[in-house]
């Protein structure tokens, strides 16, 4: 409680723009963090675990598949949230806890496959396939930090939660495209 004709302290504001470049300043600064330990560490070259699968290609394939499900449930829960999602009704309460938790399980299934790549494989350049899913895994990270962080922002602008929304399904979308299309399509769909 303040005395009458004393100054009350003004907490600082943070205003959504400030709290938005804070965002994306430290979901760049994980993605490089990420990058540069796989370039410097000396990758394993061995599996750590398959869990359960015959090899981690197919691990990796399949997990990341069904973590880009995932994030498609993301979108279609975020766009009927957000009253985008045509011919659909209001979206009710469960539509949230889908949205929350589809984004979790991926986010939780998402870590052995990056835990793998980065300790056995390590950030690899040696074709431009690799190079470009290399950087994509950290870029998802990054992006992922940015979103995470931006849901906390106060007075976020409108078109911000969108957008790095859109950039975590789009690194996504790169990592599967680079990587898990490409073993099944050289593989045919494999037994797991």
């Amino acid at each position: 409680m303040s005395m009458p004709g004393s100054a009350t302290p003004q907490r600082a504001v943070t205003t959504g723009g400030a709290g938005l470049a804070g965002a994306i300043l430290i979901g760049a600064a994980v993605a490089v963090s990420l990058g540069v330990y796989g370039r410097v560490h000396e990758p394993a070259r061995r599996p750590i675990y398959t869990l359960g699968f015959s090899s981690p290609l197919p691990m990796k394939a399949w997990l990341t598949t069904l973590i880009l499900v995932l994030v498609v449930v993301q979108l279609l829960t975020a766009l009927w949230m957000w009253g985008r999602l045509p011919g659909v009704g209001s979206a009710g309460p469960m539509v949230g806890i889908v949205h929350r938790w589809s984004g979790t399980a991926a986010f939780i299934i998402s870590l052995p496959v990056a835990f793998h790549c980065l300790w056995a494989l390590g950030f690899q350049s040696g074709e431009t396939r690799v190079v470009v899913h290399s950087i994509a895994g950290c870029a998802f990270y990054g992006a992922y930090t940015s979103k995470m962080l931006g849901l906390r922002v106060k007075n976020l602008p409108g078109w911000a939660l969108p957008l790095l929304g859109a950039a975590v399904l789009t690194t996504l979308v790169v990592l599967w495209l680079s990587a898990s299309l490409w073993f099944f399509t050289r593989t045919g769909i494999p037994k797991v």
